[in-house]
């Protein structure tokens, strides 16, 4: 009832358009304007992924079409001379994949993605299977949580756990930001509640009220 969609499976898409190695050129243009996809995971035998065909990798067929291999000397740029000459997915893909796996965290595919300048992953099982892919766009889903739902999971969650029921903690949420208010016995704990309420997804900030408890002596 309170958990956050916590891994990639939880906000992935399951229906994936994929390609055989032997898929041809015009095959992968034409599934790209299909589906209005701008890349597609590369399979073999039994759904493996073993690469990604993107836009990127089509381009140099159009970029050197009247490039003389002969006068070019940077490595790169042969690179991509000979990728131009690919007609196949097999050729033509970006290998070994930028993968994820299934039960990797979102935090964890946010970093791929921002590691390897990509905008989607196939995900995969631990057999290398592909199990669905993920996008910049499902990863910001979590942002679409009703404030209702954030607030009945912080308060579960975090002012429960460190903030047992003799203590007035309240809890509002407004368009994902949190603030957190009243009077605490252990104000040691104040600064934990802060950081243990940003890792709630779909929290956009945190706003800390809360205040040591005065206690008669």
């Amino acid at each position: 009832m309170y958990a956050s969609p916590r891994t990639v499976s939880d906000v992935m898409t399951q229906t994936v358009v994929a390609l055989g190695q032997d898929a041809t050129f015009k095959d992968i243009v034409g599934t790209m304007e299909q589906w209005k996809v701008s890349a597609m995971p590369v399979l073999e035998g039994e759904g493996r992924v073993v690469g990604v065909v993107s836009e990127a990798d089509l381009l140099p067929k159009e970029e050197y079409r009247q490039s003389d291999p002969s006068r070019v000397d940077d490595i790169h740029r042969l690179a991509e001379m000979a990728k131009a000459d690919a007609v196949t997915a097999g050729r033509l893909m970006s290998s070994p994949a930028v993968c994820v796996h299934a039960d990797a965290t979102l935090a964890q595919a946010a970093r791929i993605m921002a590691q390897r300048k990509v905008k989607r992953l196939p995900v995969t099982d631990a057999e290398g299977k592909l199990a669905g892919i993920v996008s910049r766009c499902d990863l910001l889903k979590v942002f679409l949580r009703s404030d209702d739902e954030i607030a009945e999971e912080v308060r579960h969650d975090v002012v429960n756990a460190l903030f047992p029921g003799e203590q007035a903690v309240t809890v509002d949420v407004s368009d994902g930001l949190v603030t957190l208010s009243g009077d605490v016995l252990e104000p040691g704990l104040i600064p934990v509640a802060g950081r243990l309420a940003r890792t709630v997804e779909g929290v956009v900030d945190v706003h800390d009220d809360l205040t040591a408890a005065v206690t008669a002596s």
